[in-house]
């Protein structure tokens, strides 16, 4: 019996390791985010989803890029987060320290969220407010930036309206285009079966 004894200690090591990481696992607003950009991957090697991308990881894979914000609010975030609202999700990222590093396009980063590494995602914490004093999330300052945020995201929006806009004109001046094509092509087979006929009339008894 004695010596069975010391086998008692290690049981509460066993306990702290099995409880540590539960703390440590990645929130549903990463994997998901993490998870939509796979499935992205998936489309675009796959063929599935045309020449048009939506939604992709950058070229070095330190972050990603949203493509057209109208499909990717339209299509994707429906599926994933049960709204359609673009800027919601953009604040969501800016709450874990994501940034947008590009003016040009929608391109976000942070330096745990990388293409292959989907272990890093434990590593990202949502931000917090201040413990000590009056909360820093409540302070005017604060409410003023994140107005701020939403009048860059409200221009950059209007500039997306822009181009899609300005590629409907396009498409309507290609099917334009095609139309212009199409009549002139009936008119070459109306003349090639009028001059058909001219010249042998017998067919047209059958």
């Amino acid at each position: 019996m004695a010596a069975n004894q010391p086998l008692d200690p290690p049981t509460t090591s066993r306990r702290s390791t099995v409880a540590s990481p539960k703390s440590r696992f990645p929130t549903p607003f990463l994997l998901k985010t993490y998870d939509l950009l796979e499935e992205g991957e998936e489309n675009t090697s796959g063929g599935g989803g045309g020449d048009r991308r939506v939604v992709s990881w950058n070229e070095e894979g330190n972050g990603f890029v949203v493509w057209s914000p109208a499909e990717f609010s339209e299509q994707m975030l429906p599926r994933y987060f049960k709204h359609n609202n673009f800027s919601s999700f953009i604040r969501q990222l800016n709450t874990y320290g994501f940034k947008k590093t590009s003016s040009k396009r929608w391109e976000f980063k942070h330096e745990k969220f990388q293409k292959g590494n989907r272990h890093l995602l434990m590593e990202i914490m949502r931000k917090k407010c201040e413990v000590s004093g009056f909360p820093a999330c409540l302070k005017p300052e604060t409410q003023s930036s994140s107005s701020t945020e939403d009048q860059e995201t409200m221009v950059l929006l209007m500039e997306e309206n822009k181009n899609l806009k300005r590629e409907k004109m396009e498409l309507e001046m290609q099917i334009q285009h095609m139309k212009s094509l199409e009549t002139k092509l009936l008119d070459c087979v109306s003349q090639y079966m009028g001059n058909t006929n001219h010249q042998y009339p017998h067919m047209q008894r059958w």
